[in-house]
């Protein structure tokens, strides 16, 4: 055998350890157990809208799958746990959009990079925020528009609540209190739930709340939705306008929950993880469960969900940049 022949017999050898190294690879994770890390403890909302997927997804994870909870410095624990994780598909980050379009611009440093250090799988569901105010504002107060009129004549009490400072509603109120040209009080508050709690106590005026936790505790007179922050009206609050229909054209705020992997992840892990989420999200089962939390499914690949972070990253930097906002750490 000549020397080309030699070397030419070589490489093929090579690509063929090769390919199958790739191969190999791709179908690692069934046989490990697979973890999905979240930044929020147990029995909060990311973990029950996760929950029903994992049930639903148990046959495609011979190896196991489960959640793991690290929560800590407003998710960037969990997200820097798996930047530096194996990316071999066995480990998972379940995250609210926040994480990665709104942490560049309201951390003053991070410690990774939403682009360069993550292999997007799936978009997995999205809610937009709702507007609710409660019996501190008169029940003939029923649009924003009203709202804003009334805190013109109640400058004390012309303040919101969020679910904390730097994520998508303390940003929607910045924007809502910009198009009114009215000053409006961020009160920040660690979670949502509390924050509601608030409101409907009457100790603060109004929430941009997640549609989810806001539903169980609407139709009464201690809380009452004004407005959606949606493109389109959702389905669980059809009564409920658009900030958008009535005149708000550039408030729209759909937060999303997404699912990523470390970056240099293979590709082929990454296809097969993002079908078994997209099939289980088919499931009448977990679409039933979705309902009840006031959240929509979404059917996604890899490339639509970069191509979504990377436009939110884009929208939200203006966004951030314009209200003044000055991170603290």
């Amino acid at each position: 055998m000549s020397n080309i022949n030699r070397r030419q017999a070589v490489v093929a050898f090579l690509a063929g350890l090769t390919a199958q190294s790739i191969h190999s690879s791709a179908h690692s994770q069934t046989s490990k157990l697979s973890r999905i890390i979240i930044g929020f403890p147990p029995g909060g909302g990311v973990d029950s809208a996760l929950r029903p997927l994992v049930q639903n997804m148990s046959d495609g994870f011979p190896g196991g799958l489960i959640i793991e909870s690290k929560p800590g410095a407003a998710t960037r624990l969990a997200v820097e746990y798996v930047k530096n994780s194996l990316p071999d598909g066995t480990t998972m980050l379940f995250t609210p959009d926040f994480s990665l379009t709104l942490a560049p611009f309201s951390f003053k440093k991070l410690n990774y990079d939403p682009i360069a250090d993550f292999s997007p799988v799936a978009t997995v569901n999205s809610s937009p925020l709702v507007l609710c105010v409660g019996p501190s504002v008169p029940e003939t107060v029923r649009t924003p528009a009203e709202y804003i009129a009334w805190c013109r004549v109640n400058p004390n009490l012309a303040a919101y609540a969020s679910s904390g400072a730097g994520a998508a509603p303390h940003f929607t109120g910045v924007m809502f209190s910009k198009a009114s040209d009215c000053p409006l009080l961020h009160v920040p508050y660690k979670g949502n739930a509390p924050a509601l709690v608030d409101v409907m106590g009457g100790q603060i005026s109004c929430v941009f709340s997640s549609l989810g936790e806001a539903l169980p505790r609407l139709g009464t007179s201690r809380l009452r939705a004004l407005a959606t922050t949606g493109l389109k009206r959702s389905r669980f609050l059809p009564e409920v306008p658009t900030m958008v229909e009535l005149g708000y054209s550039d408030l729209v705020s759909e937060p999303w929950l997404g699912l990523f992997m470390p970056a240099n992840t293979p590709k082929g892990i990454v296809l097969k993880t993002s079908a078994l989420f997209n099939d289980a999200l088919k499931l009448p089962a977990l679409r039933e469960s979705y309902a009840k939390q006031g959240i929509e499914p979404i059917q996604s690949t890899p490339e639509s969900t970069v191509a979504l972070l990377k436009a939110d990253m884009n929208r939200w930097g203006s966004i951030v940049k314009a209200s003044g906002f000055i991170p603290e750490e």
